[in-house]
């Protein structure tokens, strides 16, 4: 479904992707693992449209998407979760989620959309009036989450959704990528949170200094002994 082939990037002269290859089938959840500064944050924004790849191809459903503007990215159908959230903390829940249906096609549907994802998260229409920057960090990663879906995504991005919460939050966070999942949505999320993340993704890469050192289903990377060593610490 979406397919990178060779994408390399970088920030001026300073080179952050290598030739990076990776595929997603529908319905699929795959995570990229690594640590800091690995450039994980900067595959998602390349995808996304926020950061141009110089080199390299990447298509949806078998079109290019290479070199899209992010609203257009959108459009196509891939929608960012973005690292820290990233909500407007001044404007209520239902107003940041509002900001997620302004494609022309969400927007037609907004009543119908805002409708679904207030049944797969109950929590926030309870809080629908209340000002995003005042909810708990497991709250607003909700609302960032639901807010991305607001768009009717083909493929749902995920940076570091467990990032500055709390180990209970975290596994709270994990369980709302399996409903997720449940839907029949298709996920790319990445992660530090290695141990967690292979729980509910069904395959992963190992991205290191930009390029991908290893690939596999969940299950053959928990066994791999480099993994459970400098990522599980196993």
């Amino acid at each position: 479904m979406l397919a990178l082939s060779s994408v390399s990037a970088a920030y001026g002269s300073f080179q952050a992707l290598f030739s990076v290859s990776l595929e997603i089938k529908r319905g699929e959840a795959v995570g990229v693992i690594g640590p800091n500064g690995a450039g994980k944050t900067t595959l998602m924004r390349v995808i996304s449209g926020l950061i141009a790849a110089h080199e390299g191809t990447m298509t949806l459903e078998g079109r290019a998407i290479t070199g899209l503007p992010a609203h257009q990215v959108v459009e196509q159908g891939i929608a960012h979760v973005p690292e820290n959230r990233r909500l407007f903390p001044a404007l209520s829940v239902e107003e940041n989620l509002r900001i997620g249906a302004f494609i022309p096609s969400a927007r037609a549907r907004f009543s119908e959309r805002l409708d679904w994802v207030y049944q797969l998260f109950p929590r926030l229409k309870e809080r629908r009036a209340q000002l995003a920057g005042t909810m708990s960090g497991g709250e607003q990663q909700m609302c960032a989450i639901a807010r991305a879906l607001m768009s009717k995504p083909k493929v749902l991005l995920m940076d570091e959704p467990s990032a500055g919460l709390a180990p209970l939050v975290v596994a709270q966070v994990f369980e709302l990528v399996r409903k997720i999942r449940a839907e029949g949505l298709t996920v790319l999320i990445v992660e530090q949170n290695v141990q967690q993340v292979l729980e509910v993704v069904d395959r992963a890469y190992l991205l290191e200094v930009g390029a991908i050192r290893l690939a596999g289903s969940a299950a053959e990377l928990k066994q791999n002994s480099v993994i459970r060593e400098a990522y599980m610490g196993l």
